[in-house]
């Protein structure tokens, strides 16, 4: 699902990864972790996509401030760790100002 996000300037963290095999609770971590950035003050939206081992995941945040309230957050942080242990073989975090958005949408 595409996020529903206000009009810029806002952020956007961009996590790419390449996972390790198998699960091992990865897909319930995920989702919880999801679930529980949603409750989070500055919290704007969520996107993610994985093909053959390479995923994308991009959340929306209002400011640099939220950014860090939820990268300091102990679930988050518990998560984190388990994924550097056990769920992926490598991964990159960028975070840019979004300056500019649009959208289209085909009409039936």
């Amino acid at each position: 699902m595409i996020a529903k996000t206000p009009q810029p300037p806002y952020w956007a963290v961009i996590f790419s990864s390449l996972r390790t095999a198998g699960d091992n609770g990865y897909g319930a971590m995920a989702d919880a972790m999801e679930a529980l950035a949603a409750e989070q003050p500055g919290y704007l939206g969520f996107e993610s996509a994985r093909d053959s081992g390479l995923g994308l995941a991009v959340a929306y945040w209002a400011d640099l401030d939220s950014i860090a309230a939820w990268r300091a957050n102990l679930a988050h942080v518990a998560a984190q760790a388990k994924g550097r242990e056990q769920w992926y073989a490598a991964y990159t975090v960028r975070i840019a100002r979004v300056e500019r958005a649009y959208d289209w949408t085909r009409g039936d």
